[in-house]
């Protein structure tokens, strides 16, 4: 017999909500901790966060900032000086020139990416999606009632799509381009002579925006960031977001930021006023002693992050069956999963597709991943690095064996 009060209640939601995937990566997190509150001892590979606590500098900033009387509503796009600190930041790393009016200050850069789509994408618009792709793009343009079309890099090309794929891909219905560099889940980083060829695809198309997620830029490990923004042919056309989180170690603070064009930021700043208004004050004043402190130990995490990447492929060089380009930035390994597809478990299940194989190895290893799926590549797993050296020894090496069971 059927729940009344269930169908009643479910009968209530929106058709947006209703059909809205969760986040592959909150959703596996959740299970990792209820297999550990059974008392397994679960490794959380899952979860895209810095294992680093804030510096300390920061968090004495905030305490200030409470002394100080930073406990009143924030003006929505920012406080002045914290959207000033950025435009020099933007300066001094990106050698881009904006205002504080081109930026807006927003709770996290998952929030910036969302007020950039809510602002500029029409129902049946096209944003095409370079994939791999971090797992709420997709979900982030059809609640704006957009199209997404995803845009597959090759595992030849790191996973990094092509002017060429770009240009043969953009149509009349076109409004954005979403990508990340360095990319999450892949860490491929695009090079200057890459995007140079993308900028002048996107020049030759006048009609067409450019949403760029810079939120690992910090974590590069190839000695030069780009931004597409640095290509004066389309620079009033990029709209970059960043934030704190990962460079920074700051993922509880939520905040994040975007440089655009004046109208952009303006239609953002109008958007944010009637959702969330400004940023937690606390936090920005954090976040404004964080740029004012330099990148010195955001360059001191960088080199374990880069550690930690050649400690785990060195120990997958021994594990038959992933295959994966180095990444070049952010910190997780992706390796393509396919070879162990059809596979036999020991307890007789087949391994059909990525999501079973993340299943396996969480209920055998102990060891919680992201199916391929979820980042539009569902022949791959995601396995975060932002880990101790000796979380990743373990949990490699419990990898490799319960893989060995596979039959």
């Amino acid at each position: 017999m059927s729940n009344p009060v269930a169908t009643v209640a479910s009968s209530f939601l929106s058709d947006r909500v209703t059909t809205m995937q969760e986040s592959q990566t909150i959703a596996m997190a959740k299970k990792s901790r209820e297999l550990a509150a059974q008392g397994h001892d679960v490794i959380n590979l899952s979860f895209g966060e810095p294992d680093f606590q804030t510096p300390q500098y920061i968090k004495d900033a905030a305490k200030r900032a409470l002394d100080e009387g930073f406990t009143f509503y924030t003006p929505v796009p920012g406080y002045l000086d914290l959207r000033q600190a950025i435009v020099e930041k933007f300066k001094r790393d990106n050698q881009l020139d904006y205002k504080p009016e081109n930026i807006v200050v927003s709770t996290g850069a998952k929030q910036s990416l969302a007020n950039v789509l809510l602002s500029m994408v029409n129902p049946g618009d096209e944003v095409i999606i370079f994939a791999p792709y971090w797992v709420s793009y997709s979900e982030m343009v059809k609640l704006a009632e957009g199209n997404p079309v995803e845009l597959v890099g090759t595992l030849e090309n790191e996973y990094k799509v092509t002017a060429e794929q770009l240009d043969a891909a953009i149509t009349p219905r076109t409004k954005l381009i979403m990508y990340s560099s360095p990319c999450n889940p892949t860490g491929s980083v695009f090079t200057r002579e890459e995007f140079a060829a993308i900028a002048e695809v996107v020049a030759r198309h006048p009609h067409v925006h450019v949403l760029a997620d810079e939120i690992y830029e910090y974590i590069n490990f190839t000695g030069e960031h780009v931004s597409l923004a640095q290509f004066d042919e389309i620079k009033d056309r990029v709209i970059t977001v960043n934030g704190f989180s990962k460079g920074y170690a700051m993922t509880g603070w939520r905040v994040g930021y975007l440089a655009a064009h004046k109208d952009i930021a303006t239609a953002c700043d109008k958007l944010q006023s009637q959702i969330t208004s400004g940023t937690c004050s606390i936090a920005q004043r954090a976040a404004l002693a964080a740029l004012q402190g330099g990148r010195s130990s955001a360059d001191e995490m960088v080199e374990a992050y880069k550690r930690r990447r050649d400690l785990v492929l060195e120990m997958a060089k021994d594990i038959p069956g992933f295959i994966m380009p180095k990444p070049n930035g952010a910190f997780y390994v992706f390796p393509d999963v396919s070879g162990y597809f059809g596979k036999t478990a020991p307890d007789g299940s087949t391994i059909a597709n990525a999501n079973d194989l993340a299943m396996y190895l969480l209920n055998d290893a102990h060891v919680s991943s992201v199916d391929g799926e979820a980042f539009g590549a569902p022949s791959c797993i995601r396995f975060s690095t932002a880990a101790a050296d000796e979380k990743l020894k373990e949990a490699f090496t419990r990898i490799k064996n319960s893989l060995e069971k596979l039959k």
